[in-house]
């Protein structure tokens, strides 16, 4: 195998006409990947993956060849993926205002050029889910929001469309059979790339506690920060460390790491009703 690029949490091995995208433990905030890893986390997030892969097959498909057909080495934390023509946007869909979403919200009065009702609080419930993307960053560089029109723009209008179509489709459906569960899905950050077929395909991870915000929903209330089951409590204890988001990043705290690691595996029993062994 030939390793053709190390990210910020994932790798990727080229084996022949294969893809194999390997999850790490390592964790990423503000787009800095942190030295401390949360133990079992590339593990959960593959499951999570593809026990989400499973439930929209019929929605959309995905780059899934075999979880199993991968090395012994990356056993339970790698998927044998189809190579794509990934498309450069992050296609990203928001049902709460929340998170970056809501501080542009509360400077311009929309996201992403969605404009919003007046009078929205911090976790408010949107009227209807919104698409809204952003550039997809080098390593080492920020994610910046963009408009629909800047889409547009960079893929031309029937792909933008369809990527918009997609990325609602998808969240819609998670966000229902979350809330089965009791869950509720904040946001998502899903990525699409192109089939030699011309078939707009789901890559990388989907709907995850790295790509989503999962809120319990027998807790939610409007007007306040919600307890989250994704790494958002990371991005808490950051902000309260008084680093400045710049690398190098500190060591993350024991309790922090264990209690990140607690929240990953309780939204992945919630959600599939497996018990994460």
């Amino acid at each position: 195998m030939e390793l053709l690029h190390s990210g910020k949490v994932r790798d990727v091995y080229a084996d022949g006409e294969d893809l194999i995208l390997v999850a790490s433990d390592r964790i990423s905030i503000y787009d800095v990947a942190l030295p401390t890893p949360i133990p079992d986390k590339g593990r959960l997030l593959t499951a999570l993956s593809l026990w989400w892969f499973e439930q929209l097959a019929d929605l959309v498909p995905n780059h899934v060849i075999s979880a199993t057909d991968v090395p012994a080495e990356f056993a339970g934390r790698a998927i044998r993926c189809r190579r794509l023509d990934m498309v450069q946007v992050e296609c990203v869909a928001r049902g709460y205002l929340t998170g970056g979403g809501f501080a542009e919200y509360q400077r311009t009065g929309a996201v992403s050029g969605v404009e919003l009702p007046r009078g929205l609080v911090e976790a408010s419930i949107l009227p209807e889910p919104i698409f809204t993307p952003s550039t997809k960053a080098p390593k080492g560089e920020h994610d910046e929001p963009i408009t629909y029109a800047e889409v547009v723009d960079k893929v031309g209008a029937e792909t933008a469309e369809r990527l918009r179509q997609i990325t609602i489709d998808v969240y819609r459906r998670g966000a229902e059979i979350a809330a089965d569960r009791g869950i509720l899905i904040a946001d998502t950050k899903i990525e699409l790339g192109w089939a030699p077929d011309g078939t707009l395909v789901l890559a990388d991870e989907l709907l995850t506690s790295d790509s989503s915000r999962f809120w319990p929903a027998e807790s939610y209330q409007p007007g306040r920060a919600q307890f989250s089951f994704d790494k958002q409590y990371v991005r808490d204890w950051a902000t309260g460390s008084g680093w400045d988001k710049q690398p190098p990043a500190p060591e993350v705290p024991a309790e922090v790491v264990e209690a990140t690691r607690a929240r990953y595996v309780e939204v992945y029993e919630k959600l599939t009703g497996n018990r994460w062994e």
